[in-house]
């Protein structure tokens, strides 16, 4: 019993997570995800669904050697834990996927504080760039809505 309250205190958090870093653009540029490619092997079988996974605004840093130490170690704690909610059969597919997109956005929040005042600042301008982009691209595709 207890087993299942946990899971349901988790999936209640990382819902959590995911929402309160969608509530709007100011507080989502402030905590920015760090896109960490895992290779197939270690990836779980339950993968968020859709847009999920933002691209890659942090391709192209120079990171040092202590930064590349903790953005390892924080992906590879991340990925345990998705690990662990792939494989709890107490739990939906959308409970999961809530799970899986809140781990991945507590991740990259986690990653982006590694780095320097000047990466950070990188990133913030490449997500502004493609956000612009984005929104551009959709008010060209009429009956988009």
């Amino acid at each position: 019993m207890s087993k299942n309250r946990f899971a349901k205190a988790v999936a209640v958090a990382a819902g959590f997570v995911f929402l309160s870093a969608a509530s709007g653009p100011a507080r989502a540029q402030s905590i920015h995800p760090v896109a960490v490619q895992a290779s197939n092997a270690t990836r779980p079988a339950v993968q968020p669904k859709g847009d999920a996974l933002p691209p890659n605004d942090f391709a192209g840093l120079n990171y040092t050697d202590a930064q590349k130490a903790e953005i390892d170690k924080i992906h590879r704690e991340t990925e345990s834990r998705k690990a662990a909610v792939a494989k709890d059969q107490h739990l939906t597919e959308d409970q999961k996927n809530a799970m899986l997109v809140g781990y991945t956005r507590m991740e990259y929040g986690e990653s982006f504080k590694v780095l320097s005042p000047e990466q950070q600042k990188q990133v913030r301008q490449r997500l502004v760039a493609r956000k612009a982009s984005e929104q551009a691209s959709q008010k060209k595709q009429p009956g988009r809505n």
